[in-house]
């Protein structure tokens, strides 16, 4: 198999953005969890039901997990090789798993519950970055690295919450693992062909994805703008917007 020089220039840049990621990390401290993270501006109460907007958009990835386990199962797996079928079913499995994770959350935050906000996630994180590798680096790679994604991304969030226990807590593993994929896949995409059509599926949900971050970040600025909503309960929904959209590019595509 021939490595073209652009291949060449992204295992590069995958390599050195590890390094440089994993050499930050671990020259930083401990990073504990700041407790002001749990102090979302919208805490109205609605039919008994506290931060009750919150709570509600939370509903949005149960909804987007269910339509994308249905059409998986029932539709002949559409745009989903064969062989890498798990990995799909986990990436839409684990994001129906975020709705009842967020909804416990967001019923009563605090450390203890954002607990079982983070594991979904980091499962349909880990799938989705070994679908990704799949589909534009190696389908072997893809596979084998799948189990060992998924554990790392529970691990993180484990080793994050019995620190916190211990009264040290730390965070440096969890932020690896959820925000490095977000580096290393934009290069894969740029340095790679897939073996897939419709990559474009995968830059929208990149800026899905960046904009439910902006989204979180200014929580209270997007409340007092709109007054109805707020910056946190639109990331719910701009995330599970970009699972929605990458569901439909994976209907209409095709993979050799």
């Amino acid at each position: 198999m021939i490595i073209t020089t652009r291949e060449r220039i992204g295992y590069a840049l995958i390599i050195l953005t590890a390094v440089l990621a994993l050499g930050a990390i671990l020259t930083q401290g401990p990073i504990p969890q700041d407790i002001s993270y749990h102090l979302f501006v919208d805490t109205r109460k609605i039919w008994s039901i506290p931060n009750f907007w919150n709570v509600m958009t939370s509903i949005a990835f149960a909804i987007v997990g269910l339509l994308g386990l249905y059409k998986l199962r029932t539709l002949g797996k559409p745009g989903v090789p064969d062989e890498t079928g798990t990995a799909y079913t986990l990436l839409f499995f684990g994001t129906f798993l975020v709705s009842f994770g967020s909804v416990y959350y967001h019923l009563a935050p605090d450390n203890q519950t954002l607990v079982w906000d983070r594991l979904p996630m980091t499962i349909a994180f880990m799938a989705l970055f070994s679908i990704i590798i799949s589909e534009f680096i190696s389908l072997r790679s893809g596979k084998a690295l799948l189990l060992p994604l998924i554990l790392a991304g529970i691990l993180s969030v484990v080793y994050w919450h019995f620190s916190e226990i211990r009264g040290a807590g730390d965070l440096r593993f969890y932020a690896l693992v959820q925000f490095y994929p977000m580096l290393a896949i934009p290069i894969m995409l740029v340095c790679f062909r897939s073996r897939c059509t419709h990559v474009q599926a995968y830059w929208w949900l990149l800026l899905a994805y960046v904009v439910a971050k902006l989204f979180e970040h200014f929580d209270a600025e997007v409340y007092d703008l709109l007054g109805f909503i707020s910056g946190h309960s639109l990331k719910h929904l701009t995330a599970a917007l970009g699972m929605y959209v990458l569901l439909v590019f994976y209907q209409k595509r095709s993979c050799c």
